[in-house]
């Protein structure tokens, strides 16, 4: 979180499931950032995180700056490293 923070970035996660389970699985993960609730999968499908399947998603990362340019878009998990380079 550090390199984020120092980089002036905010991570969030995005997930279909609903707010109410979302608040026991940050708990459970000791998430330290926002975990928003996507039920219809409507941010998924605009991002082009849906798997083939539609219903499935597939962990992808965004960098989006405040005037809402993607500088940064990557399925995966790439280091953060790589992430907070593209945000400057």
């Amino acid at each position: 979180m550090a390199k984020f923070q120092n980089a002036g970035i905010q991570p969030f996660g995005v997930n279909p499931a609903g707010v109410d389970a979302h608040a026991s699985y940050v708990k459970k993960l000791r998430f330290n950032f926002p975990l928003l609730s996507d039920p219809d999968r409507a941010i998924a499908r605009a991002y082009h995180a849906l798997k083939d399947d539609g219903q499935g998603i597939q962990r992808s990362v965004y960098v989006v700056q405040r005037d809402g340019t993607v500088v940064f878009a990557r399925r995966g998990a790439p280091p953060v490293d790589e992430i907070v380079a593209h945000a400057s």
